[in-house]
Parts: C-alpha cells; structure tokens; sequence
C-alpha cells in the first residue's frame, strides 16, 4: 500500500463500500423475487416502466430491477449472480468502467445494467468486438431479456438479427420442438451459437429493440452512413442527444437516442484502437505502376547508407544518399520539383511498407489480398485499409494486385462516435494501467471490483535469455515437460509468424497443440473453451476480447479432469514476448487462476526481442556474453523484470501522448461535422425548406448589392453589375430589366430620392427588397411549373431537400480532403515558432466558414434551375434525393449548367451504392464501392476569362459573380 493511501485511505474501496447497502438490499429482496411465478416476473418490467412514468429515477427502482435480473437468469441460465457481479452492475449504471478480471463473469454482470436501463425504453447498446461475440451473447444472454418481457437483436456485418425463441430456420427439422437446441445453448453458450434462435431482421427493426449488441464498427459505420442517407427512410440508428443523427422515432413515449453503451473490452476499443478512424470512401483514380516501381527500387537500399529506422517512432527516413540513388534510378533531378511532394510521398510510403511492416505480423495475405492483422487483438481487420497509400504500397511489395487509393466521403474516430452518447460505460479485465486516459478523454472513472474467490495464482518471475533461439528451445522444453505430466499450458506469442514457428518446433518434438491466429479465428472459441483439458496445449497470438473463458476440465467441464488438473497445479500460462503495453501482458495472465483455480504463469524473454532490443537490451546482451551465459541458460533478475516494466510505461505514456495529440486535432474536425451533420439533419426531416432557401437568396442578393454599391458616391454605383450577378441566380423578366435601367440611368430617382432625404442605406434597401421580390415570384412560378409537369403540390419541397443535400454533401467531402492536407503540413509551422494546433484551429476556422457560406451559395445558384424535362427523362433531384417515383423528371436548363454540380448525387458520382442501410452494406474503407468510379475533374478559369457556358461573357459577370 502507498503512503498516501495508509493516510487519506484507498479511493476504491471506498466506492465499492458505497455499493454494500445497495448490494445488501438486493439480497434481501431475492426470496421476495423467488416466490413470483414467470409471468409475474414478466409483468415486473411494466410495473418499472409505470414508476418511471410517475417520476421514478432508474437509481430508485435499481434494486428491484436488479433483483429481477437476477431471478431471471437463474431461471433460464441456471446461474446467479455473484454479490461481486453486482457491484460491477452498480458501476455500470454510473457510467464507470468495471476492471473485473477474466473469469469472473463480465457478460452475466452487464445484464444488470443493460436491463435497468433499457426500462426507460431509449435503448440500450452493448458494444462487442466482433461479430461472434454479438450473435453468441444477443443469443446466450437474450434469454434473461426475453424471460422479462424485452427485445433484444443484434447487428453483424451485412446482416441483423432479432432474438426469437420460437424461431426456427428451414433448414432445421421442423419436428424439433427446441429441447435439443436449448440443450445446447445452455451447456455450450459459453462458445457456441445457437443460429435458430437468431430470426433475420432489417437493421432498421434492429435499432428498434430495446437492446442491441453489435461491434464498434459496425455502430460506428452506420452512423456514418446515416449522415449521408438522402431519405430518412434510409436511416437506422436513433439520433444523438445533442440532434446530431439519427433516424425516426420508433417509440411514440419517448424519443429515442443515443442513450447508454455499455464497452466490453473497453480499453481495446477507446484505446488501441482509437488512433484509426472509421472512413468510408470511394475509389480515386491512381496509377499503381509507380508502386511496383517504387517497391523494387527501395529493395536496393541499404540501412544506415541510403535510410535510416527509428524502431521506437515505426519511422523510416531517406538519406541524402538515398536520395540521390532514387533520382537516379528514377532517371529526374530532383524528386521534390520534378515528381512534386507526391512522388517523394510514395517514395516514402514504399520505403515504410518495406522496412516496417512485416508479413504475418503486420498483415497476412489471404486470396491474393493484403489483410491487416489487429495488433492487439491477433484478429484479421477486413475491410480496413492503410492510408495515404501505405496499403498500396504493401500491395506492391508482396506483387498483388494493387487496389486503387481512395476519397474519404465521410469520417469519425471512435473517440468522438462514443462520446456522443449521453451515458458511457465499460467493462474489461485490464483498464487500471490506463485509468489516466479513460479520465482525461472519456470522463470514465475506473472501478476495479473484488473477485469472487481469492486469487491464488503464481505470477513466476521472468526468465531472460541471451538469444531468441535459446529461448524457443527453453520454452518447448517447458512445454513438452508439463505436458508429459498432464498440466494444461497456454502459449502467448505476439505475431502469426512466432505463433507459427512455435507450432513447428512443436511438432517436431511430437507434442500435439492447437494454433489460434487471425488465419483460423473461425474455430478460436471451441479452440480456447477446450484450453482447460489434460495435456491440452495452445499456442494463441492475443488472448484480448475472446470472450471465453478457460475452464479447468474443459468446457463443458469433466469433473474428474478438472481435479486432476488442479492437482497438477492448473492451467500454465506461457508468454513468449513481452508486449509494449503492459495490459495485453496482464490480459495473458489473466486466463489462469480464474474463480479462486490454481494456476501459474511465466514470461519467457530473449534480450533480442523488439522491446528489449529498442530499450538497452544490447548493454545486458554484451554482460552476459562477457559472463560466458549459455544462451539456452535463463538469468531472473528484478531490476531488469523493473526494467523491462519501465520500457513500457515509457511505451505506453508515448502511444497516450499520441492519441491525444490526434484527438486535439479530430475535436476541431469534430465540431465542423457536428455542425453539417445537424444542417443535413434539419433537412431531411423538414417538412420544407423554402422559407430557408429565400433567406439564403436575399442574402445572396444582399451581398451582391452591397458590393457593387459600396462606394458614398452614388453615381460610382454599378447597377448593371448587380443585374448580371443576380441574373446568373435566377432569370429576369424584360419588365425588370427597364425597371433595373431606369435604376441606372436614376441621376434624376437618385438625386431625388437623397434631396427628399433618404439615406444612401435605404436606397440600398429598396433595391435589395426589388430585387427580392422578383426572386419571389420566380419561385412562386418555379413551383408553379414542378407541381403542373409532377401533379404533386408537395414535389418541389422534395426538390429543396435533393437540392440542399447534394450542395452539403459534394462540399463536404471537398472540405474533409482541405482539412486532411491542411493537418499533414501544418507541422512545418512549428519551425516559425508558431504552435501548430494553434495554427490548425485559425485555419479550420477560416475554411469552414468558407464551407459555409459555399454551400449557400451552391443552393442558391442552382434552385431556380430546375426544370420539367419528357416522362422518360431521369431526373436530377429524382436521383440525388431519393425522392418518390414521379412521371417527370427535373432537369436543369439553358446556359447555366456548367455552373452547377453534375447530376448525379454525391453517392452516385462517387460509385457508391444509395441503397437503404438494412439491406446489408459494406462497412469499411471504401465499402459499397463500384469499380468504375471517375472522379469530378476541375479546371482554374481565371475571373476575366471567357464565361466556359458560352455567354460571351467574362466569367467574373456570370457564373464566377
């Protein structure tokens, strides 16, 4: 115990002495909750929502609520909660983080909180780490909701299923009345999924359940592609507190949001994984010979000559040297004038690729594809793509086929999608290492609760060794040895390639094992249940997020085994590397000596491992050479055991010091998105937009007016110019144009109406409100044309949306690519003396204001251009906005279609398909991506350039105004 904890006492227990009264409460109540039949305590749930109504809090009806719970899953699961569960249910009510260590039932205890606040009928999502984890636990735990009369489904990739008992698929035999199915599920939920409880949904019916469990990925996407439906029919998830997203209400009491999440493996999630952003993208065109190229010339380059490695920064640099064999082979002068900052980019990104990613470590590849490999988890990341041509380059190196680069159309990392919910909370088995930045950036508070029984596992010292070989022989030496006697021993290695390597050794030592890496994650849950049996032996890359526990005896249990094994000492946990982060150690460790199990475990490391080779492990290499230490012979020592400790927090203080100095910048980006996804939003689910649309017309008008007429003298002011600019907006009639030159020619109205005196700003006023009128009754005969050519009164309210939506969303994605190279440069400011965040958040300020004021300016210039075209005609709002099917089309008509965008929606120009959420999409880098995508070229005109649509025209008097 620290000296500050023995005087002003230990923060968390004190928390968790404030949960007894709760707890002991809740356990008075059990015999209460025991006597009820199931279909009073099915009607319990009503009885809560009703007090709830009246104006009970979800903290007044906890203990009952949580007694429910806990009768419920008594009866369907045949298990109880721990009083210990119950704390860590208390903490996740809070909104705070339950470190509970592995094995003492974090998917059980969750279902206390999901189920007291999914009362409040707002919705609940619980948030997994992949798929299986979803369908396995909507399934395993979606017994005690369904027991308690509430619905509960689940979204995985491309699909949506609801929890129905009563389901069974075709392909099941329809005589089987579900005893063996329930069978089942309850002696191997643990790790099976039972699919025919599973009944197949819309993923819009999904969000409607009163509970969801679904990964972080897929709940981040569909946000994403919520905020770029063109209907609210499109639409899946319910919106954000703050009005931010979302779709239609589901619930007539009360208006769904983003209400509570529940993490599991929270550290994981918010931490590992949140330096890479969810993006969905279209393909960019890109030539990928320059790839090949680059990757075979790098291949000739030799480190410490031509490039340097920084292993602790994963950075890799040219030498001037370098440089200059580049150039050459290349066959320019200079890479930087002649290629652009580009070629010197890719030249980079090839060099990277070949130095520091490696194979079966950083990514596999699998059908002829470049596969990331999560480096916390062990597990294949598809859909997910290197940025900034990273993964091009891989691609070339290994000679596949090199997919194309790609646009962003919309981005969020998960930092900023979690903190949108109005309650957040987390559990996981490591989260104390790590509690400075869950409260720094999340607001979360760690909690780490009590187990059940004492923890009676050995943690052995460290063995160290000379080499790496020695330490593999060491380690199947270990292994064959334990196995002879029967222990159980699990085997952490940190890459697919030791994994594989291990196995062989294995193998030729004649021992048999299981191999669990991201190329066979399919069987990793009967892979890891079985780890607890005699002599079992399991080589795994990452145990973080299995979300299975290692039972002494197997699974389901065989109880002369399980005796046996703890007689043997229990489940032996090996590591063979240590890991930069400390938490994916502990996470190892944590698999042994689950519920008061024996168990012991151990770490093997060489001081040629990347840790110790990038923090001095060269010093303790050359003493112990000097020392004469075999290199099949192991030295434990606590001040290098502390060393290697120091290594990591090192490690981990540098990765949190990164993720924060991302978030800074993403916060800035943050509140652009939040500002146009609320634009796009009030759009959507408006009844109409004309009266906006004016107000942007008049400030149009305004603008224009108040330029041309600035000067005090009036006779300097050019209403002729006024009359072109607002021309190019909508058309004038010849009755207004004399009307527009009497205005010019008005020496005589001028003079008079100042002698009689008015102000030069109410002769301002009066042309503003002319001109406004005209654009008035333009728009009273533009809606007068759409409602005869469509029949439908209420048509060109759908045009105003299509119109308004395609303006925010072309520019939109035109403004995240600005702010993406805005934020790569910005760093070259530093060398002024000026702070680059300080720099990034004056220039983003500036470029969204201008985002702004260019999305009105798109609307206003192209509303008053649409026009009824023949019924076999596609129409442009037709298209774009997901408007109901029409007889006509729209189209735009005359001299001014250069002017506006093309007309297809932002979607369909770039190759991605509109189609409704529900009917399953792709959800990554560049999902829903079509093959022949061509993007939007420009061309500079220069202001007194020749207008390009023909009026003859200078460009500054017509479409440039």
């Amino acid at each position: 115990m620290s000296f500050w904890k023995k005087i002003f006492g230990d923060p968390n227990q004190r928390i968790i002495d404030n949960t007894q009264p709760v707890i002991e409460r809740i356990n008075f109540l059990e015999p209460e909750f025991e006597k009820l039949s199931d279909e009073e305590l099915k009607n319990k749930t009503a009885e809560f929502r009703l007090l709830l109504e009246k104006g009970k809090t979800l903290d007044d009806i906890l203990p009952e609520a949580f007694a429910a719970c806990r009768e419920a899953a008594k009866r369907t699961l045949g298990q109880r909660h721990f009083d210990v569960q119950l704390i860590g249910g208390v903490v996740l009510h809070r909104g705070q983080i339950a470190e509970m260590k592995t094995g003492e039932g974090k998917t059980l205890t969750a279902t206390l909180a999901v189920y007291l606040n999914a009362l409040s009928g707002k919705g609940v999502h619980l948030v997994t780490v992949n798929d299986y984890l979803a369908k396995r636990d909507s399934v395993w735990m979606g017994q005690i909701y369904y027991a308690l009369g509430l619905s509960v489904s689940c979204i995985n990739h491309e699909s949506a299923f609801l929890y129905d008992p009563n389901y069974i698929e075709e392909i099941q035999n329809p005589n089987d009345q579900g005893s063996v199915r329930d069978e089942a599920r309850d002696t191997k939920g643990v790790f099976k999924i039972e699919q025919s409880y599973l009944r197949p949904v819309s993923r819009r019916e999904a969000y409607q359940a009163d509970i969801l469990y679904g990964t972080n990925n897929e709940f981040g996407f569909d946000f994403l592609r919520d905020n770029m439906a063109v209907a609210p029919s499109q639409m899946v998830q319910p919106r954000c507190p703050d009005g931010m997203s979302g779709g239609e209400a589901p619930m007539e009491a009360s208006e769904r949001e983003l209400n509570f999440a529940i993490v599991d493996e929270v550290d994981s999630i918010l931490i590992d994984e949140a330096r890479t952003p969810l993006i969905i993208s279209a393909p960019a065109e890109e030539s990928g010979e320059l790839y090949y190229r680059f990757a075979e010339l790098v291949k000739r380059l030799k480190e410490n000559e031509d490039y340097n490695v920084d292993e602790k920064m994963r950075a890799a640099t040219l030498t001037q040297e370098g440089i200059s064999k580049m150039e050459k082979w290349l066959g320019v002068e200079n890479i930087y004038t002649e290629g652009g900052i580009k070629l010197a980019h890719h030249i980079e990104q090839a060099l990277k690729a070949e130095v520091l990613f490696k194979k079966d470590k950083d990514y596999v590849v699998r059908e002829g594809e470049v596969v990331i490999v999560d480096e916390f988890t062990g597990r294949l990341m598809f859909g997910r793509r290197y940025s900034e041509g990273l993964h091009q380059a891989i691609e070339a190196k290994e000679g596949v086929k090199i997919q194309r680069e790609s646009q962003t159309l919309a981005t969020i990392t998960f930092q900023n999608y979690f903190r949108l919910y109005k309650k957040l909370s987390g559990m996981t088995g490591t989260a104390a290492t790590e509690a400075e930045e869950f409260a720094k950036i999340y607001n979360l508070e760690v909690v780490q609760c009590p187990t059940n029984k004492p923890m009676i596992r050995r943690d052995l010292p460290d063995r160290i060794y000379k080499t790496e070989s020695g330490k593999f022989k060491a380690v199947v030496g270990e292994i064959k040895e334990r196995h002879e006697r029967g222990q159980p021993v699990l085997v952490g290695t940190i890459s697919i390639e030791k994994n594989e390597i291990l196995g062989e050794m294995l193998s030729r030592e004649g021992v048999p094992h299981n191999i669990l890496n991201a190329k066979n994650h399919e069987r990793e849950a009967e892979i890891i249940a079985q780890a607890g049996r005699k002599g079992a032996v399991t080589i795994a890359t990452n145990m973080a997020g299995r979300g299975v526990d290692i039972i002494l005896g197997g699974n389901p249990p065989i109880q002369e085994e399980a005796e046996e094994v703890k007689r043997l000492g229990g489940l032996f946990v090996l590591g063979t590397e240590r890991h930069e982060s400390r938490r994916i150690d502990n996470q190892l460790r944590g698999r042994g000596g689950r519920q008061g199990d024996s168990g012991e475990t151990q770490f093997f490391v060489s001081v040629e491992d990347d840790l110790m080779r990038i923090f001095g492990g060269d010093r303790l290499k050359k003493i112990m050479e000097t020392l004469g230490v075999p290199e099949d012979m192991s030295i434990e020592n606590k001040i290098i055991s502390r060393s290697i400790e120091s290594a990591q927090k090192k490690v981990e203080g540098h990765n949190f010091d990164i993720r924060k100095y991302l978030l800074e910048y993403d916060d800035v980006l943050n509140k652009h998105r939040e500002t146009i996804y609320k634009k796009r939003r009030e759009i959507l689910f408006s009844e109409g937009y004309r009266k906006k649309i004016l107000e942007m017309v008049e400030g149009g008008i305004e603008k224009i007016t108040l330029f041309h007429t600035a000067s005090s003298d009036e006779k300097d002011w050019n209403l002729e110019e006024i009359y072109e600019s607002v021309g190019t907006i909508f058309s004038i009639p010849v009755e207004a144009r004399r009307r527009m030159d009497d205005l010019k020619e008005g020496a005589d109205l001028s003079r008079r109406s100042f002698a009689n005196g008015e102000t030069k700003a109410e002769a301002r006023t009066k042309i503003i409100v002319y001109l406004m009128s005209l654009a008035q009754k333009e728009y009273e005969t533009l809606e007068k044309r759409i409602e005869e050519a469509t029949g439908n009164p209420k048509f060109i309210r759908e045009v105003e949306k299509g119109v308004s939506l395609r303006a925010i969303d072309m520019l939109w994605v035109e403004h995240l690519e600005a702010m993406d190279a805005l934020k790569t440069g910005i760093g070259l400011r530093g060398y002024g003396q000026r702070d680059p965040l300080v720099e990034y958040k004056r220039e983003a300020y500036r470029m969204f204001a201008e985002l702004l004021e260019l999305i009105e300016k798109q609307i206003v210039y192209n509303i008053f251009k649409i026009y009824p075209v023949a019924a076999n005609g596609v129409g442009v709002q037709s298209a774009s906005a997901g408007l109901p099917p029409s007889p006509f089309g729209l189209r735009r008509t005359g001299r001014r279609d250069m002017a506006a965008p093309p007309t297809k929606s932002l979607l369909e120009r770039q190759g991605v398909s509109v189609s409704a959420p529900e009917k399953g999409g792709a959800s990554g880098a560049g999902s829903n991506v079509a093959a022949g995508f061509s993007p939007r070229q420009s061309t500079k005109i220069g202001r007194n350039d020749p207008c390009p649509c023909g009026s003859g025209k200078k460009y500054k008097r017509c479409h440039g105004a």
